[in-house]
Order: C-alpha cells, then structure tokens, then sequence
C-alpha cells in the first residue's frame, strides 16, 4: 500500500466499515458517475481480488453504487443504495471475476445510458484513496482529488502545446498530466490535473482548438 499524507491512514469521514473496501469503492463510483456526466440507466460492475471475496461483508456493492448515483462517502444513503437505484430506474448488475490483476482492489465499471457508453478502472489503495488507472481503454493516472480535465483529441503535432499555452493564459498551474494514445495519429487522451479551480472559459477555449474532440471537467 501507498499513502500521500497521515490522514491516508486514518481515513476519511465515511459510512460503512472499511476506507479501501467502502469509502475508496464509492469515490471512485462517484468519478465514475463525474466522467459519465450524469446517472446512467444501467451499471455493470466488475469485481476483482480481495473486492471479489469480500464486497457484501464490506460493504462494497453499495458503495460503489452510492457513488454512482452521487453520493459522497459519508452520505447516510449509501447503505440503502441498491434499492434507491432500483427505485430510480438504474439497473446494476454485479460480477466476480477470478483474474489477477496488479492491485488486490480493483474494479470495472462500465455505466450505460440509450446515446453512449464509458467504461472505467479504478484501484482503492487505502485510506480512502483511489486512482482511475483506465477510461475507455486509455490507460491514465487519475487521482479523483484534484480538480481535472480529461482532453480527448486526434494524435497530431501541436495539441499538445496549444492546450498548455491556454492553461498558462488563464494562469492554471498543471500538478500533473499524461497523455496516451491508442495508435500513432489516431485518438488520444490528455489527462491534466491543476491546482485551480477550472472556469468554463477554460473549457471553451480548449473545446475550439483543432484536434480537440471532446473536453471534460472533472472535479472531487
């Protein structure tokens, strides 16, 4: 386990008896919900490792759940979220698989709605403390606890400069940012989190560059 600060290992205020199995489970359920912009109509929730063996004793089906439909950590809600989904029209649907992954708490989510689809990994390290290691197949870092933008765009000289000369137009400081690709010149991912707060103007102004496919704010 890896943590950033004391308070890691103390935990954050929560529902439920874990901060790994419980809380970390439904930030990431809740970043989930953030990149899909909205509840969607239908959760598949993939389990792995020690979240496989142990999510109903934990508490984690719930959590993540919770997440999804927005919840934060301490919410009082979360234990009763599987029936509040249901009562909302979110059809959820939970599997154990027996694969080894790297991080003993690892789970795949992919949300549903009629117009798209988004598929997520994230890992609980401990303490609360989660990291997004996967969207739609785009392998990135993302820690849910700074303010972010994920930037989508095509694979071609230059973007990558234009959106940092933008971020140093509206004074933002970048705290961390990656960029990975599926194929050379085809689509990539940008993946910045600031230290800001991040202004819609931002987001326009990196929306109009060219190569700029799609921008999304990401905030904890």
């Amino acid at each position: 386990m890896k943590y950033r600060s004391a308070f890691d290992i103390i935990g954050p205020v929560m529902i439920g008896p874990s901060s790994s199995h419980t809380a970390g489970a439904a930030r990431i359920g809740r970043v989930a919900r953030t990149l899909f912009g909205h509840q969607p109509k239908r959760a598949e929730i993939y389990l792995y490792g020690s979240f496989a063996k142990t999510y109903k004793g934990h508490g984690t089906d719930v959590a993540i759940v919770g997440g999804i439909l927005d919840f934060d950590t301490f919410d009082e809600r979360i234990p009763s979220s599987l029936t509040l989904a249901e009562q909302a029209g979110m059809e959820v649907q939970f599997t154990v698989e027996e694969a080894v992954t790297d991080h003993p708490n690892t789970v795949r989510i992919k949300l549903f709605d009629d117009e798209k689809e988004m598929e997520l990994v994230g890992i609980s390290i401990g303490g609360g403390t989660i990291e997004i290691i996967e969207l739609n197949s785009f392998a990135l870092k993302l820690s849910g606890e700074h303010p972010a933008i994920l930037v989508v765009h095509n694979d071609q000289f230059g973007v990558i400069s234009n959106v940092t000369k933008i971020l140093a137009q509206h004074e933002i400081n970048i705290g961390h940012m990656e960029v990975s690709r599926k194929e050379k010149g085809k689509m990539a991912l940008m993946v910045i989190e600031v230290d800001q707060k991040i202004d819609q103007s931002l987001m326009d102004d990196i929306a109009e560059l060219t190569n700029v496919t799609q921008v999304i704010k990401m905030v904890d």
